[in-house]
């Protein structure tokens, strides 16, 4: 990709650039700021760290005389100043190599380092031009990438009327989508949502990628008509001030920051059962199977088929297996695992309600807001993959959480609440909606399973291993359930459910 020339008006335009940057950074990335004295990479540098503490105010020094502060962020920043660096060599001693692996690492004056530095890095060149400063930013294709996605979610700001907002990223989720909060003088904060057209991937199965058979949302247009859908029927989710469809940014209400867990991270009981409560009110009602995100623009809201269902059970067979076992499963044990599935996709047909299923409703996506009331106190934030599917997939999300460990005692005092709600509401079969519940929590968990174990093999995000006695207390708690006797006897037999890596 070629280089880019920005303008830099004045300061603030310089540390902007550093925000903007900040959010395209990732692990291992080589930031070289190269100017002369003045040139602005002292502030460009500040404005990339603050952005990533979250922190306008963070005291961010000039490592001149150190030669290199390290900041504790995520990812992980050494900031190196080489100016007074007596030698190329002795940029060995300064921990650049370790830099890399544990984190990002920013050099100012790298010509200094002559060629100890390695290849690869990102190189903004500042220069004084006329009343401000002109930035030229060159480097590999995919960082560039990145930096150029970033730098257009500026420009889509601009276009809102929020081109001055300060950019500060926050923890992103499983996906390829990322998020930032973004402030400015006299406004309320809000979410900036950077959400890239789906890369599908190989064909696995028919010639179609995983994601054409799981119904993966393609891009933001999915989100932006969930949305319009579930806040015309008077739930809580962030109203959008702005959208580019094409290019998958959205500028979004900020619903806030509560919690479901108390000041100690145990899970608040009254909250999931006000989630369930919630899901309830949901199910009551009818959805259409599409939504508009625009004039003309019509998302249609797939449904979770047998097929989708298959293919994420498969992710334990096909990832948690061999990672716990050290070996593929034989094609004996796959067939056996799939005719298991099959059977209990059958008794599903016959037992679950159909409705608009969220999909990853748990407790990372509902805002707690403590000072509404009613269907206000809890803000939806994460739908954009919902299908029409059984009544119980989301309720079974939320009562086994996947990133809180909920004892058996609350799951089931969080599966109540919801029962009680529906019986309210009208007519209920709660014997075929508990065995609906106990197959989609299965189904969820062994997906889960898999899943986390991918990220780690696959996408290189080990932190997800932690979770997985979790959600292997839940696969073997959703299949004492008599309708799962037969995934039972298998998953027994041939510890499905291992503990730990081979």
């Amino acid at each position: 990709m070629a280089a880019i020339e920005l303008p830099l008006a004045d300061e603030a335009a310089t540390t902007r650039l550093g925000e903007d940057i900040a959010a395209a950074i990732r692990p291992g990335d080589l930031v070289l700021l190269d100017g002369d004295l003045g040139a602005g990479k002292t502030t460009l540098a500040r404005g990339l760290i603050r952005a990533l503490a979250g922190d306008l105010s963070l005291d961010v020094p000039s490592p001149t005389f150190t030669l290199v502060q390290p900041y504790d962020l995520a990812p992980a920043i050494r900031h190196f100043d080489l100016y007074r660096l007596a030698s190329p060599s002795d940029l060995d001693e300064l921990g650049l190599d370790e830099a890399l692996a544990e984190g990002a690492a920013l050099v100012e004056w790298p010509d200094r380092a002559g060629d100890h530095l390695p290849r690869g890095g990102i190189r903004v060149a500042l220069e004084h031009h006329g009343d401000g400063r002109l930035a030229r930013i060159d480097g590999p294709a995919g960082a560039m990438d990145r930096v150029v996605r970033s730098i257009a979610l500026r420009t889509f700001l601009a276009s809102a009327g929020w081109g001055d907002a300060r950019r500060s990223p926050l923890n992103g989720d499983a996906s390829a989508r990322a998020y930032e909060r973004v402030r400015r003088d006299g406004a309320d904060d809000r979410i900036l949502m950077n959400s890239p057209p789906l890369v599908l991937g190989p064909p696995v199965q028919d010639g179609r990628a995983y994601a054409e058979i799981a119904h993966t949302s393609r891009t933001i247009a999915a989100f932006v008509a969930i949305a319009r859908l579930m806040g015309e029927k008077g739930f809580c989710v962030p109203d959008i001030h702005a959208a580019d469809l094409d290019r998958g940014f959205a500028l979004i209400e900020n619903l806030g920051s509560g919690r479901f867990l108390d000041a100690a991270g145990s899970p608040v009981a009254e909250r999931y059962a006000a989630a369930a409560e919630l899901l309830a009110d949901m199910h009551a009602l009818s959805w259409p199977d599409r939504a508009e995100a625009a004039p003309g623009v019509v998302h249609v809201i797939p449904p979770f088929d047998r097929a989708a269902m298959q293919i994420e059970a498969d992710l334990l067979i096909d990832w948690y297996w061999p990672a716990m076992t050290g070996t593929p499963a034989s094609p004996t044990l796959r067939d056996r695992y799939r005719a298991e599935w099959a059977a209990i996709f059958d008794r599903l047909e016959h037992v679950a309600e159909p409705t608009l299923m969220q999909r990853d409703y748990h407790s990372p996506n509902i805002i707690w807001r403590d000072d509404r009331k009613g269907r206000d106190r809890l803000g939806l934030v994460d739908f954009q993959d919902a299908l029409i599917g059984p009544s119980a997939y989301d309720l079974a999300s939320l009562a086994m959480d996947a990133r809180v460990t909920i004892p058996p005692e609350l799951e089931r005092r969080t599966r109540d609440a919801y029962i009680r709600a529906r019986r309210r509401s009208g007519i209920f079969s709660e014997d075929a909606f508990v065995e609906a519940y106990a197959i989609m929590a299965a189904q969820r968990n062994a997906k889960i399973l898999g899943i986390f174990v991918r990220l780690d093999r696959r996408d290189g995000k080990p932190a997800y291993l932690a979770h997985l006695p979790r959600i292997r207390g839940y696969f073997r708690r959703a299949l004492e359930h008599p309708a799962l006797a037969g995934m039972r006897a298998l998953a027994e037999t041939n510890g499905l459910l291992a503990g730990e890596p081979a």
